[in-house]
């Protein structure tokens, strides 16, 4: 009772019974240096925030015009949702549909919130405003980082550079796409599709991605010249849990190796395979231990005695 209390004082005091509920602690642990910190997430933002370009270039090619397009970077601000809008539209699919796509992929990002909520630990003042930079790029870089305060850093660098950079190039995209004219004449409606698999390939680090990936590929192939457009993207995300099942029944149907068999020597003892020896009715606790076993005299006592009993 007396360590619960001193536990209970130390973690409310901060001192060494303190625990932390966040991966990233300010207390033990390594350390990262802020710059390196700067330096990483820098590097996400401006890389992933050139792809802003070409949203901007598909979304005016698709149809949308400056003002849409330079609203769903403001608003949604997630890249794969808005490749998905835009596609769809673009591909002269239902608007509900289209939308109903880019929201099912941007469903990821409240359970990226989840966990850096708890992560972060930011002020509640602070939260609503943070929300809108959860996205892939953010977590990744926070989740990265060894202390709270590495955390905070990178989630703040990466969400600030990204968000100003995918702006400003959805903007020059948009621009430049009403500057020349037919964008499928340049071949420029490729470039979000393109982008997309860009920013895939790299994450496709084991062999059950690699089959839900190509799984996905094949239905939304398969099934592009039946259905209208948007409907095949909403399909294709069946790859994920029938790759699990298939997976599921794979290891239910592998043989269990057997693990140690107990064998029953003559005197009713079980045998197992280390060379020790339980169970029967004469049991021991070992030959040269000295206890007396069942049925034994202790060695103290005397014969006679024992006849007079």
């Amino acid at each position: 009772m007396a360590e619960q209390t001193a536990l209970t004082a130390d973690t409310r005091a901060g001192g060494p019974g303190r625990r932390d509920t966040g991966r990233a602690a300010d207390t033990g642990g390594p350390r990262k240096p802020d710059a390196a910190v700067v330096r990483d997430a820098l590097g996400v933002g401006v890389a992933v925030g050139l792809s802003g370009f070409a949203f901007g270039v598909t979304s005016a090619g698709g149809g949308l015009t400056l003002l849409q397009t330079c609203a769903l970077s403001l608003l949604v601000f997630t890249g794969a949702s808005q490749f998905a809008l835009v596609g769809a539209l673009a591909a002269g699919g239902n608007p509900f549909t289209a939308a109903a796509g880019a929201f099912f992929l941007g469903v990821r990002n409240a359970f990226y919130g989840l966990r850096l909520s708890q992560l972060l630990a930011l002020p509640r003042a602070l939260r609503p405003f943070a929300a809108q930079w959860v996205i892939d790029e953010t977590t990744a870089v926070a989740l990265a980082q060894p202390t709270r305060r590495a955390a905070r850093i990178g989630f703040t660098v990466t969400g600030l550079s990204l968000y100003v950079l995918w702006n400003l190039t959805t903007l020059l995209g948009a621009l430049g796409a009403e500057a020349i004219g037919d964008t499928d004449a340049w071949g420029l409606d490729a470039a979000g599709p393109a982008v997309f698999l860009a920013l895939l390939a790299p994450m496709l680090t084991s062999a059950t991605e690699r089959a839900v990936a190509g799984l996905a590929v094949i239905l939304g192939l398969a099934l592009l010249p039946v259905l209208p457009a948007g409907v095949p993207v909403l399909l294709a995300a069946l790859a994920a849990p029938a790759v699990l099942w298939v997976q599921g029944r794979r290891r239910r149907a592998e043989p269990r190796r057997p693990g140690p068999v107990a064998s029953a020597g003559g005197d009713g003892r079980a045998s197992r395979g280390d060379g020790s020896v339980s169970g029967g009715s004469d049991t021991t606790s070992g030959g040269d231990s000295g206890a007396p076993g069942r049925g034994e005299t202790p060695s103290g006592e005397d014969e006679s005695a024992k006849d007079g009993r």
